[in-house]
């Protein structure tokens, strides 16, 4: 009988804890009141017949959903949506009494309202654009004005929309615009190398015709005679047979028949 009185207080003792990990926060709740005292780490003790404790994570949470979102023109987006948050542990009490633990399931219904209300405003290839930062910043705006209303104490990090699949008749049209555009570019790069290259082909032909006019001025009387010299004296090293007629100036060599 002791054993069994010493085994059901063990069970009391131990039941009557609850321990608190870095990460977390604690809030003790007597007869259905949350204390204003938030407990952030250690252990607790409490009365099991009249109080408990409720722990939540004060790490960055992520919820994700996947679902349509509504654009401009009245066609569904179909989207992966994560929502980075986390609670403010000094508002845990806040946030527990107002919304209670299911607190997730009111983000997710207020992004809900609030992506409806934004990207109704926008075309659904901004989704898909550089539009779409925009698009999440505004729907971050508009979900803390929502979730101010309802509770104090959700701290809203994120709305990050991934892999957005914009309709199949769409995205085809935005891919051949796509393509036409990036032709359209290797066109004009195309245009852009022949133009140097015909202008690389200019600038050679009147490099060489200012190189022959620069040649042709300079060859005076005096330098022609200079030459004939020069190639009097290489002629008449040759061994070969040779006559040369000349005027004095310049040499006409005549090969003699064999």
């Amino acid at each position: 009988m002791k054993k069994i009185l010493a085994f059901v207080f063990s069970a009391a003792l131990l039941g009557s804890c609850a321990v608190i990990r870095p990460g977390e926060a604690g809030v003790k709740q007597t007869l259905g009141k949350f204390s204003d005292k938030v407990i952030t780490q250690g252990t607790v003790v409490y009365n099991p017949l009249v109080s408990k404790v409720i722990k939540e994570s004060t790490q960055t949470n992520n919820i994700k959903l996947v679902l349509s979102l509504p654009s401009k023109e009245g066609l569904s987006v179909d989207s992966e949506i994560s929502i980075l948050y986390r609670l403010d542990r000094n508002k845990l009490p806040s946030v527990l009494e107002n919304l209670g633990q299911e607190y997730e399931s009111v983000i997710t219904s207020v992004f809900r309202s609030a992506s409806s209300d934004v990207c109704a405003k926008f075309f659904a290839k901004d989704m898909h654009s550089g539009m779409r930062a925009v698009i999440e910043d505004e729907i971050k705006v508009k979900m803390d004005d929502l979730l101010s209303k309802q509770a104090d104490g959700i701290e809203l990090i994120a709305v990050l929309m991934k892999r957005i699949r914009l309709p199949s008749g769409l995205a085809n049209s935005i891919e051949q615009k796509l393509q036409a555009e990036q032709d359209a570019m290797r066109l004009v790069f195309v245009l852009e190398q022949a133009k140097l290259e015909a202008e690389r082909k200019i600038i050679e032909a009147e490099a060489e015709r200012d190189a022959q006019l620069i040649l042709a001025d300079g060859l005076t009387d005096e330098i022609i005679q200079i030459k004939s010299i020069e190639a009097f004296r290489e002629l008449s090293k040759s061994p070969n047979n040779k006559v040369i007629i000349t005027d004095g100036k310049t040499p006409l060599l005549i090969q003699p028949k064999e």
